[in-house]
């Protein structure tokens, strides 16, 4: 069980998150220093392999079980004509990721993952947050709790993905309390907006703020207020991650949204996570760099459903190819460098 059953259990569980195995980066770190090539030339591949390791507890990190969870939700704040699409399509995709068609179905089978789409309620949308708070402190915990549950305790790596229309507005409303600055900051064009339609993204943004501002210095608050139940669950199972040791890719910009108030909670609380890309969604590499966070690929996407983040497994795997298949200098009978 993950004894979460209030706000202040959810504020206590961020007090002893454990630390990662400080042993094991060394291990890695070590066997680098041997492999023949001239040392840190793999760059960031090389800083990978220790991340995955420090996590994991392993001087010989794996990628046997990869888990890729999709949430989806619908907000009410959609009523607003904030997305190019009706909150229909949410659960007509969520059909289509369970019958296999969307692109993170193929991705996650390019790369050996495992796909589970956990749909929040869709016949429910949240409060729409320009005229109230989107959830209740039930309604969040019990989406902070379904995420947190999700996670396989033996995953070696996971991937969080979301789907719902609306929530880079929501993303965007929850950035901007934790963040500073409105809708001009934060909005982004989302699955397509036309200018009229970020016209009415950015006013519900800024109407939600001025509504709620009293409560933006608390990070949970701002969660229960601007979020979404998606939003909740990937704040969950990021936690819940990081109680196993379990390695955690981001997905794109609502993903690293919904984990960045843990981070202004605890210092230190995302050092497991890694983002996966940084999303043509305007607001992302801005919120990357406010909570100093490296997207690990830049490609332009602005998908969603986890697909940058399954995508970015093909990279570790081939940095831990290297890592664990190279020759070492004395295998090889290579000369080091003077």
């Amino acid at each position: 069980m993950n004894g979460i059953a209030s706000v202040v259990d959810l504020r206590a569980s961020l007090a002893d998150l454990p630390t990662g195995d400080d042993d094991a980066a060394a291990a890695i770190a070590k066997r680098q220093s041997r492999l023949t090539k001239p040392l840190g030339s793999l760059g960031r591949l090389e800083e990978l392999v220790a991340w995955l390791g420090r996590w994991q507890g392993r001087g010989a990190p794996r990628l046997d079980d990869v888990s890729v969870l999709v949430f989806a939700g619908n907000h009410g704040v959609a009523a607003r004509g904030v997305s190019a699409y009706p909150a229909s399509v949410t659960a007509q995709m969520v059909a289509n990721f369970e019958a296999g068609g969307a692109a993170i179905n193929q991705i996650c089978k390019s790369v050996g993952a495992t796909l589970r789409v956990i749909p929040l309620k869709l016949d429910a949308p949240t409060g729409d947050f320009t005229q109230s708070q989107a959830m209740t402190e039930a309604e969040f915990i019990e989406a902070v709790a379904t995420g947190y549950d999700a996670v396989p305790a033996s995953a070696d790596l996971l991937c969080l993905g979301e789907m719902g229309i609306g929530n880079t507005t929501s993303a965007s409303a929850l950035a901007a309390a934790l963040l500073g600055g409105g809708g001009e900051r934060w909005a982004g064009r989302g699955t397509g907006l036309d200018d009229p339609g970020m016209a009415r993204k950015r006013e519900a943004i800024d109407a939600g703020l001025d509504r709620h501002q009293i409560h933006h210095a608390d990070p949970l608050a701002a969660c229960m207020i601007f979020g979404g139940r998606e939003l909740a669950a990937i704040l969950g199972a990021t936690l819940a991650a990081r109680r196993h040791r379990i390695p955690v890719l981001l997905d794109g910009f609502v993903a690293t949204a919904a984990a960045a108030p843990l981070a202004r909670l605890q210092q230190g609380a995302l050092d497991h996570a890694q983002v996966a890309h940084c999303s043509a969604e305007a607001g992302h590499r801005g919120l990357c760099a406010e909570l100093g966070m490296r997207p690990i690929l830049d490609l332009d996407m602005r998908l969603g459903e986890g697909s940058g983040a399954a995508l970015t497994v093909s990279v570790l795997r081939a940095a831990l190819a290297c890592h664990l298949g190279m020759a070492t200098f004395d295998e090889a009978g290579v000369d080091e460098r003077d």
